[in-house]
């Protein structure tokens, strides 16, 4: 079996004093550790969730443990357009510096369901809610240059469990068809990919680098819509990890190296995958960057329909 690829050690070397951060879904799994990291090498770092509560538990925790930065906590619900509009407003009110955003955020597999904006639940959270997120934060990034935005998307952007990820953009919420979990968090994985080769485009000359990422078979609470988390981290978790699960820090490692590696400002738009599952069983050892097997990931046509489609879906101007 493949090792995790992890990063060098000189980027937790590097001194982030002076540098800002938002990490959607940061008060738990590889959101927390990513929020952590950063803040230890100096950092000021915004993290954002749905459960301000448990965020500043856990922002005590890391004050606790002497982190040398400092840790914001921000209520951001991604299933809700206006509350991702209250953030950006509120951040944009007082901050003047943004280095680095990470759409870290998600769910996974989830029953049918809609999100107050009445989207599928998936491709609500995981890529309308940061899709918007991002564009209200274009201004300041571009400001703050060299910044970084980085997707956390899946392997199962490829094929979650069969189903292989395409954008239906006929039936984008399952209101025309059965709905299949996996086959709609594909589409959202999928999405998260299109969105920053999108973004690397149109953002090519500005300083600003966008890259999605694969964070690996990760041992955190994503699970709950179809499992209980406390099989995975008891009962089963000898066999998942012979199966390839890693834990939290070594799932941090790809997001860690998109941000803060010297070496990715010259591949915006493309792809970091940790250890990972693909139809190309030659891609399942992962790549900083590695080339997605996934024809539909490389569609530029389909990348710029959706950023079309996506602008009209959050209320922006087409």
């Amino acid at each position: 079996m493949s090792k995790p690829l992890l990063c060098p050690p000189e980027l937790f070397a590097l001194d982030l004093a002076g540098k800002t951060y938002v990490v959607t879904g940061g008060n738990s799994g590889i959101g927390l550790i990513t929020v952590g990291q950063l803040a230890k090498q100096g950092a000021h770092v915004v993290l954002a969730c749905r459960r301000p509560a448990e965020g500043e538990r856990e922002k005590a925790a890391l004050v606790a443990a002497g982190v040398r930065g400092t840790v914001e906590v921000m209520e951001l619900d991604l299933a809700n357009l206006a509350s991702v509009r209250a953030f950006a407003s509120k951040f944009l009110a007082d901050h003047t510096h943004l280095h680095g955003l990470v759409n870290n955020a998600g769910v996974m597999n989830t029953p049918a369901g809609k999100t107050k904006d009445g989207f599928e639940t998936q491709l609500g959270t995981n890529h309308l809610g940061h899709f918007l997120l991002t564009e209200l934060l274009l201004g300041v990034l571009k400001a703050s240059a060299p910044a970084r935005i980085v997707n956390l998307s899946s392997c199962f952007h490829d094929v979650a469990q069969g189903r292989k990820g395409a954008i239906q953009f006929d039936d984008l919420h399952f209101e025309q068809r059965k709905y299949d979990g996996w086959e709609a968090y594909a589409q959202s994985k999928l999405a998260n990919v299109l969105h920053a080769k999108d973004l690397a485009t149109r953002l090519e000359g500005t300083g600003v680098t966008a890259v999605s990422v694969h964070p690996g078979w990760v041992r955190t609470n994503l699970v709950k819509s179809f499992m209980p988390v406390w099989a995975q981290n008891t009962l089963l978790l000898p066999f998942l990890r012979m199966g390839g699960m890693i834990e939290p820090w070594e799932g941090t490692q790809s997001t860690l190296f998109a941000l803060l590696s010297p070496t990715v400002s010259a591949h915006s738009g493309e792809y970091f995958s940790q250890l990972g599952m693909y139809r190309d069983k030659s891609a399942n050892k992962g790549g900083w960057p590695l080339r997605s097997p996934n024809p539909n990931a490389h569609d530029d046509a389909t990348a710029t329909r959706l950023r079309e489609v996506s602008r009209k879906l959050v209320g922006l101007e087409a």
